[in-house]
């Protein structure tokens, strides 16, 4: 592998061959790549000695930096004890000890855990268990999922079915299932005296869709308290907590996918504790090995389990796999990022770290083109309008966003907004003076994006 190339001969070397994800590819003819050599913390290096902040974690999933020593080092001795073994009809002791800590640390009831690779897989297995249980109990009519307006869960058919990704999802439409669609509880545009009746109404409809369909839908599916990739819209944890009432009123499963917004994102581990509610499916994923290797994991109750538990001619089990299920390297890496949350108090470091961020971008609460910034624990997100009263949304195809991101890069910090929303999704690991530099950028970023016309 050569690391002594420099940025525009491993650019060029990538064009020739690759085709990178969520990427209108034609844009690196004037847009260049960021070729990364090494990452160190919060920063990562070009192959030119270029440094950036990484304001969003390499796509939400590092938590404790780039190269953290004591995660390193464990997957490096397991390398060399036990890279891989598959999982069906075997096991070892990395998969195990995982399942167990899963289990301790996640709300109570949530005994059993299925790996996969991915969180789209993971939203998936959740997916197919939940219609499967209630085919094992003779429910044959459950067909139906409920989700809400600009959720996300995922890339693969299936998950593309429950989430409204837009630009993502129309041109599969015709491949997918038709998911029954509520309204999202976030408050965006919505007073803040008003944001509790809100929340009622949502929960109303909810109520009514149940009704409408009753003995047809398997479960209910939300990201808790932000809609990540939906533009880090947010909402209050009553939601969940009336959201969970409901799911037990009317015999639905509630899946939680905790892909993005776990491991202490929202300021708790997880984004169900502020709740204090138990879902039937929790899918992790992302900084459950802190960023290291793809794994994910869907947790659930002993009941789903036992559904399935039987005889084989019964033909009642859960028949899906992936080739790298517990992974032995993903697990050494999962049980170091548990063990760098034990030995130290992240969680309660991170209420100050997520104060930092707050009066970092405070010079942008009277922006005329900021029509929100709000926040979740370690989320923080500003949103671009072209209205500031009437929060009037600029046309997307003038890509204020990418405006943002190069600006980013031009000044030492990866931003990737998603539209017209920037947003930090920092490493834990990050200090004040790096999210004072962090903000300065994106501050400067939105200034110029929003300055006048963008060609």
């Amino acid at each position: 592998m050569n690391f002594n190339s420099d940025n525009q001969t491993l650019q060029d070397r990538d064009l020739a061959v690759l085709w990178h994800p969520t990427t209108q590819m034609k844009d690196h003819e004037n847009m260049p790549l960021l070729p990364v050599r090494k990452g160190e913390g919060v920063w990562l290096e070009d192959m030119d000695g270029g440094r950036y902040i990484d304001a969003i974690s390499s796509w939400w999933v590092n938590l404790f930096g780039h190269a953290h020593p004591l995660i390193s080092q464990r997957v490096a001795e397991q390398a060399r004890q036990l890279e891989h073994v598959i999982l069906a009809g075997v096991t070892h002791p990395g998969a195990v000890e995982l399942a167990e800590r899963l289990v301790e640390i996640t709300p109570p009831g949530l005994d059993r855990v299925f790996y996969a690779d991915s969180g789209s897989s993971a939203v998936e297995i959740s997916l197919k268990m939940s219609f499967h249980y209630w085919m094992n109990q003779g429910e044959s009519e459950r067909k139906r999922f409920v989700t809400l307006r600009n959720s996300y869960h995922g890339e693969t058919l299936g998950t593309l079915s429950v989430g409204d990704a837009g630009l993502f999802k129309k041109v599969y439409e015709p491949l997918l299932l038709e998911p029954l669609m509520v309204d999202a509880p976030d408050g965006f545009g919505v007073p803040e005296a008003a944001r509790e009746e809100r929340v009622r109404l949502c929960l109303e409809e909810m109520d009514h869709v149940m009704r409408s369909h009753q003995g047809q839908i398997c479960a209910v599916i939300v990201e808790p308290l932000v809609q990540c990739a939906g533009g880090m819209r947010m909402y209050p944890p009553g939601y969940l907590a009336g959201l969970r009432k409901l799911c037990d009123q009317h015999s639905v499963h509630l899946i939680a996918d905790e892909i993005a917004v776990g491991f202490g994102r929202t300021g708790t581990l997880f984004a169900c504790e502020q709740a204090a509610i138990t879902p039937d499916f929790m899918c992790l994923s992302k900084g459950l090995t802190g960023g290291y290797l793809p794994m994910s994991a869907v947790m659930t109750r002993e009941e789903v389990y036992q559904a399935f538990y039987a005889d084989y001619t019964s033909l009642k089990g859960f028949l899906h796999s992936h080739s790298y299920t517990g992974n032995a390297l993903a697990c050494a890496a999962a049980l170091a990022t548990l063990d760098v949350f034990e030995h130290e108090p992240w969680l309660q470091r991170n209420q100050q770290t997520a104060r930092w961020m707050r009066e970092a971008v405070a010079d942008l609460d009277e922006h005329p083109h900021v029509g929100e910034i709000r926040q979740c624990g370690m989320i923080l997100a500003m949103e671009m309008v072209a209205d500031r009263e009437k929060l009037k949304p600029y046309d997307w195809r003038e890509r204020r966003g990418q405006v943002v991101y190069r600006h980013g890069l031009e000044n030492g910090v990866l931003l990737r907004p998603i539209g017209n929303v920037v947003y930090f999704m920092p490493p834990y690991v990050i200090n004040q003076d790096e999210i004072g530099q962090m903000a300065a950028v994106a501050i400067a970023g939105i200034d110029r994006a929003t300055s006048g016309r963008v060609s």
